[in-house]
């Protein structure tokens, strides 16, 4: 059955945008919030229609050499994901109501705020790798603008630099690997390419050449080792763009990129090998940074590369279901915990520091209780979402590869550390500044999400696990020792966390290596300024004292001298132009006779 519903989808934020920004700012967020709900209303009639098609049109078409089609994928995958990234996007556009009210750009928020969730769902709904990472590069784009929406601060401007540019890098590698894709097989069609696999799987080094260039994607948008730096810098932007970023969309736009071309990544053995490695190094690379944090949004954001080194090494573990099932949960709970965290840092007027907050469960009663629903999902504490979904990665982990299983649980040991940490010092013992002492709770319009996301957060798990949980392959013996040590694991992360940060004022220890993230930025400057920089400056030294100098200047310079000697015989005197016409007559006779 051929429906134009999933077309509907895609569009309507489309025109919202085009409407806000073009014809009127009066209504922007009221029309911004009217398509994303049209979209997230037609997602629910798609995702129970399992026949669906969507009608399709030829874009480009050159005949024996390349046929690239505007056609929507519609299998389960991405019905499930249209339903999450327009849901989650409509509950965050409610929320920016009342945390956008008083902002001046708010028109230009709602309008990038659209333009977002139709690259987003445009990533969701393309049937080929070329309208896939034109929807990819639209999302970069309208993630900078929305990162950079206080772009009159100077760390909002390079915080949005910074995310493009480093994005740009892994994008480069997910555009070969797709040249490279189409050079071997003659299609860019993801139903095309999957029955000419064999034209890869003949020569392994090639394929995991190819694998592993399209990883690059994922490893620039969901903030992977090493392209990770942008997205803690991300914070800069409003709370509800960090939800948006961190829950549903953009960092898991890689994750589920990973699981639509599993069938080009599971050919390669050392390409998955390397993609499970990577994820594990991201989680507990970033799970120890977030242990020593201060920035309320910067530990969640440290919490979110975790969590997705979790997914993506789930993909490397040939198990895309686990991969998105935590995805899944992890979209819920750690939109609960941006937005909990926008509703404390707008009634502190916009202090993020933690250090400077405490006592805030008397005052923010609602916004604490579901920041602990979020929290303890996040912890994978049973019998919230998070647990379910963790604990199936971790059983696969102790199923396939035991050393990524032993560090897996380490950083689930490190999650609960800094979990804990968070809440013992936001919401508990004593008020550590007069803001503090006076917040009040946020009003409806921004904790009423928070109920939603609360109610689905402890009792999504459940919806998924029958559908996804039993059904992975893993061993009784598995699903019942890895939950314990897993339990096991966030006890006593939990514990430690108490027993180090209760009723303390400040961070009892230092450790300078975590609170300046193991020093990535700096390394990745001074490589900066040893290639790039040195490069330019070569260039510039070339081109200004060279070129322009050199070649351009002294030609200048050699026709100014000579036209200036040129000049001096032009004295417009009729004696000496006849003393040197008569000159030159006794020079040719000269030459003509005696040479």
């Amino acid at each position: 059955m051929k429906s134009i519903l999933p077309w509907l989808i895609l569009l309507a934020p489309l025109c919202s945008a085009a409407v806000i920004t073009l014809f009127t700012l009066r209504l922007s967020s009221f029309i911004s919030i009217a398509a994303v709900f049209i979209s997230f209303i037609c997602s629910c009639f798609v995702f129970t229609r399992a026949g669906m098609l969507a009608p399709q049109f030829t874009w480009i078409d050159v005949r024996g050499v390349l046929t690239i089609p505007l056609g929507l994928t519609l299998d389960q995958l991405s019905r499930m994901m249209l339903v999450l990234v327009s849901g989650v996007g409509a509950v965050i556009h409610v929320y920016s109501l009342g945390y956008m009210r008083d902002d001046e750009g708010k028109s230009r928020y709602f309008a990038a705020l659209s333009l977002f969730m139709f690259a987003m769902l445009g990533i969701v709904l393309a049937n080929n790798f070329v309208m896939l990472f034109i929807f990819w590069e639209l999302v970069g784009f309208t993630s900078y603008v929305l990162i950079g929406h206080w772009f009159y601060r100077d760390a909002a401007a390079a915080a949005a630099k910074k995310a493009f540019i480093t994005t740009r890098i892994g994008d480069f590698g997910f555009m070969v690997g797709i040249l490279m894709l189409w050079m071997a097989t003659g299609s860019v069609v993801f139903a095309e390419i999957t029955p000419r696999m064999s034209m890869l799987t003949g020569h392994p080094t090639f394929l995991t050449a190819v694998a592993l260039l399209i990883f690059c994607g994922a490893v620039g948008k969901s903030a992977q080792f090493p392209l990770h730096v942008w997205l803690p810098d991300a914070m800069e932007g409003p709370t509800p763009i960090s939800a948006l970023i961190h829950a549903a969309t953009m960092v898991a736009a890689g994750v589920y990129m990973l699981v639509r071309v599993a069938f080009i990544i599971q050919g390669s053995q050392t390409a998955l090998l390397i993609i499970a490695w990577i994820g594990t190094i991201t989680a507990v690379l970033a799970a120890l940074i977030a242990t020593q944090q201060n920035d309320i949004k910067r530990i969640l954001a440290y919490s979110t590369m975790s969590q997705l080194g979790y997914m993506v090494m789930a993909v490397g573990l040939t198990s895309n279901d686990a991969a998105i099932f935590h995805l899944f949960t992890h979209a819920f709970f750690k939109a609960l915990l941006f937005l909990a965290a926008g509703s404390v840092i707008v009634m502190l007027h916009h202090e993020q520091d933690i250090w400077k907050m405490g006592g805030l469960s008397r005052s923010l009663p609602i916004t604490f209780v579901t920041f602990i629903v979020g929290a303890l999902a996040l912890m994978g504490c049973p019998p919230f979402s998070g647990f379910f979904s963790k604990d199936a990665i971790l059983a696969l982990a102790y199923k396939r590869n035991m050393p990524i299983f032993a560090v897996a649980l380490f950083t689930a040991f490190l999650t609960a550390f800094y979990v804990i940490r968070l809440l013992v010092v936001v919401f508990f013992g004593k008020s550590r500044s007069d803001i503090a002492r006076q917040s009040r709770e946020s009003p409806l319009v921004m904790t009423g999400p928070l109920i939603v996301l609360a109610f689905l957060t402890t009792f999504g798990g459940f919806a998924f696990f029958a559908r996804n949980f039993l059904a992975l392959p893993i061993e009784k013996e598995a699903a019942i020792f890895v939950p314990a040590l897993a339990i096991v694991a966030l006890i006593l992360g939990s514990g430690l966390a108490i027993t180090v940060y209760r009723n303390r004022a400040g961070e009892p220890v230092d450790l300078e290596l975590l609170r300046n993230k193991f020093h990535f930025d700096e390394f990745y400057s001074w490589l900066i300024h040893w290639t790039q920089e040195l490069l330019a400056h070569i260039a510039a030294f070339f081109d200004r004292w060279i070129i322009d100098v050199g070649a351009v200047g002294g030609s200048s310079r050699g026709t100014l001298g000579i036209g200036a000697l040129l000049r001096l015989i032009q004295v417009g005197n009729l004696q000496a132009y006849l003393f040197l016409f008569g000159l030159g007559i006794v020079a040719l006779i000269y030459f003509a006779v005696f040479r």
